[in-house]
């Protein structure tokens, strides 16, 4: 551990939490600031790469507009307050909804930063089954939820998620990421960039398929203009192509996997030609990637972001698996495969009760659980629509709805109605104004950092911890405990429960499994648990049970919390491994290429095919100073040229009288802005872009940089009634709009 008395000047090693490429970072801390960030050029992953993000790390964590106490609401004020006094206010405020409404009266929504905290990957289960509630609503289903309800049909879980094994593939076929930019996404792959010019240096190719030339297009071997939403046309074609022309090859996946036939009907109604007029991909074109990724020695398609917020999400993330398939690229080394998280113990077999959805729905719309949240598109409803179980309290922890959800001024007026509302978050931001209590965690220069999720996700298999860089705020109270009161007070035990019951509750269950893997009772495996943090200690017991551990001294050597201590730069665990069966949790115990669900979708696909399309269609884009909406009060990140801007083709642009500079006045169903134009070939014609995560000019917030650079709010248009039927995920890219020149 690092000695807090001995770091008035140093170096500290850690895991940059800021995205998901889980790069390492080299911090030098003066006089308790991290005073510079920069790349560990020792790390094991990342080898010395830093983004713009990686590198305003301490500018993050010493921001002065970050929270460092509790705010209860006063009137129409927040005014600080003491941990006590704030708790005593959430239990006022959250009890009485709970025994006199019961559990539903209560939503909860996590947003993005949870999966970069350990508090989020270790207590927020607990809080959730606490609570009860079949209110819960995340990010997920803003950009994600499409692939791992594909992924749960296919391999019958849905967080078991392949990842191209970008170190060894000889073509890469990437649709709707732009990971020169976002650092890539339900694919950890530090120094992506570079990872995507070693396939170029060493003879391959990787293709970019994207309505925008985005940077990552502008390095790849070649670009193809798509119209937004398609996909699923472009991807049926290429797969139409693989049996027409005989090139269907599962190679050494034969005896794994089912449906092949079924699909083969499936993709009869989409042969290259009728779905080139839908996609604006040539027909040749298509077959052409249909023959390069069969005869390639290897290959990944990797689809991500633009193709899971469209209409057909599930769908167009099912047929990039399916290709994956049919070209024999599964789990194989050089196509996708399966990464194995350190803290994660293997399974002993293949086989498992597969994936469902709609074990519960929302009580308004009627709209399926899925992977057990429900659709965020559907909060505005549940807080708006008087009736019993009518949402009345709402608990946020680390998100900021108000920004990133569809319809977003629906939401913004909703949250004025609700009774009681508690946020665990470090800003006062468009969403918190709204609480009655806010609760800070501290900075994450004072938390320990293990990434539960990405190391799941990794194109390399590896492990690292950060151990906290500056001593935890006196006057500060950690995350873990945060929640845990939370959770306590749910459970009816008070304000002023001791968090170490729920500490020692989760490490006494962690414990009971590690006796069930190892033999030892569990009272002898505690006296051998490391940590000085409760999450400390939950990770040694993960650490040591799980696919790489020691077995609490069974297999020497093998990963522990102290091991990782040793190891500042991280522990590389080699290269993705075949793990197929074992993976596989389908009722078959094989990839399930068929699934009902999916064929009744493919349908509505089909019927698609003779829809009318839009003059003008909206999607996002990132940038690499951004992510979504909760870097913008870092003067480093937001510094330059405004980049909220409007993007249009020239073509349009003409077509519509609008000037570069100008305003340009934005309409859909949803609702109006104003943006200002930038007239660019970097977008295809018919197709207008804004960033997301902007629009921070809301009253009441305490946001200083953000609000000097307010930009506009793109989910003022999007559309809270549009969403992808099988997964419940928010369509947030092709959005019909109607643009015109302000005066």
């Amino acid at each position: 551990m690092i000695d807090m008395a001995d770091t008035a000047t140093g170096t500290a090693f850690r895991t940059c939490p800021l995205c998901e490429a889980a790069c390492g970072l080299e911090l030098t801390t003066r006089d308790d600031r991290i005073v510079a960030a920069r790349g560990d050029r020792e790390h094991v992953f990342s080898h010395g790469f830093i983004c713009p993000k990686g590198a305003t790390f301490g500018e993050l964590a010493a921001d002065p507009d970050r929270l460092r106490r509790p705010l209860v609401r006063r009137g129409d004020r927040h005014v600080e307050a003491g941990w006590d006094e704030a708790f005593q206010a959430v239990e006022q405020g959250l009890r009485p909804i709970l025994e006199r409404h019961g559990p539903h009266a209560v939503a909860l929504y996590l947003g993005n930063p949870n999966v970069h905290t350990m508090a989020g990957g270790l207590y927020l289960a607990p809080l959730l089954r606490t609570l009860g509630s079949r209110n819960i609503f995340s990010a997920s289903t803003v950009d994600q939820m499409p692939k791992h309800v594909s992924c749960g049909y296919l391999f019958g879980n849905p967080l078991t998620i392949p990842v191209p094994d970008l170190d060894r593939t000889d073509l890469l076929l990437v649709l709707g990421a732009n990971p020169w930019e976002s650092n890539g996404s339900l694919a950890t792959a530090a120094d992506f960039p570079g990872r995507l010019k070693a396939i170029q240096a060493r003879g391959g190719r990787f293709v970019v398929v994207d309505p925008r030339r985005t940077r990552t297009a502008e390095h790849a071997d070649e670009h193809l203009f798509i119209r937004p939403g398609t996909d699923a046309y472009l991807l049926f074609g290429i797969v139409h192509t693989l049996y027409a022309e005989g090139l269907v090859d599962l190679g050494g996946l034969d005896a794994h996997v089912t449906g092949v036939d079924q699909v083969r009907e499936l993709a009869r109604a989409f042969p290259p030609e009728r779905v080139s007029a839908v996609c604006a991909v040539p027909a040749e074109r298509i077959r052409g990637l249909a023959r390069e990724l069969a005869a390639a020695p290897t290959a990944a398609v990797y689809g991500r972001i633009g193709t899971c917020t469209v209409e057909f999400g599930t769908l167009t993330s099912w047929l990039v698996d399916v290709v994956n398939v049919l070209t024999g690229n599964l789990d194989r080394p050089g196509g996708v495969m399966f990464p194995l998280a350190p803290h994660v113990r293997p399974r002993a077999g293949a086989g498992g009760k597969g994936f469902r959805v709609g074990r519960w729905h929302s009580r308004v719309r009627g709209l399926p659980e899925v992977k057990g949240e429900l659709p965020v598109a559907t909060l505005a409803d549940e807080i708006d629509t008087p009736g019993a179980e009518q949402v009345r309290a709402f608990v946020t922890v680390a998100g900021n709805p108000v920004l990133s959800t569809p319809n977003s001024e629906r939401l913004d007026r909703a949250l004025d109605g609700l009774d009681f509302m508690v946020s665990v978050d470090p800003y006062l931001n468009e969403t918190t104004r709204h609480a009655d209590v806010i609760l800070p965690p501290g900075d994450p220069a004072r938390k320990g950092h293990y990434d539960f999720s990405f190391l799941g996700l990794a194109v390399r298999n590896f492990a690292a911890y950060s151990p906290p860089a500056l001593a935890p705020d006196p006057a500060g109270l950690d995350e873990c405990d945060i929640l845990a009161r939370l959770t306590l007070i749910a459970a009816g035990a008070g304000a002023a429960a001791d968090p170490a019951v729920l500490h020692d509750q989760l490490l006494g269950l962690a414990l009971q499994r590690a006796e069930a893997v190892t033999g030892t009772p569990a009272a002898e495996l505690r006296a051998l648990v490391r940590g000085d943090h409760p999450a400390e200690r939950l990770l040694d017991v993960a650490l040591r049970t799980g696919a790489y551990g020691d077995g609490f001294g069974a297999r020497p050597g093998g990963l522990s919390l102290d091991r990782l201590l040793d190891n500042p730069h991280g522990v590389d665990l080699g290269p993705l491994q075949p793990r197929l069966p074992g993976v596989l949790q389908t009722p078959s115990g094989r990839v399930e290429l068929y699934a009902a669900p999916i064929a009744a979708d493919v349908e509505r696909l089909r019927v698609a095919l003779d829809r009318d399309h839009h003059d003008l269609v909206l999607v996002g884009r990132r940038h690499l100073r951004s992510n979504n909406s909760w870097m913008h009060n870092v003067p480093a990140l937001v510094k330059g040229r405004d980049r909220c801007t409007l993007q249009v083709h020239p073509a349009d642009a003409a077509r519509l009288a609008l000037v570069d500079g100008g305003a340009a006045q934005v309409t859909s169903r949803a609702g109006t802005l104003s943006a200002r134009v930038e007239v660019t070939d970097r977008v295809m014609p018919g197709v207008v872009s804004l960033p997301h995560g902007w629009g921070h000019d809301r009253p009441g917030t305490r946001m200083t940089v953000a609000g000097a650079h307010p930009g506009v709010n793109s989910n003022v248009l999007t559309d809270e009634l549009a969403i992808d039927q099988l997964s419940g995920n928010s369509v947030l890219n092709g959005i019909p709009v109607q643009v015109k020149a302000e005066a």
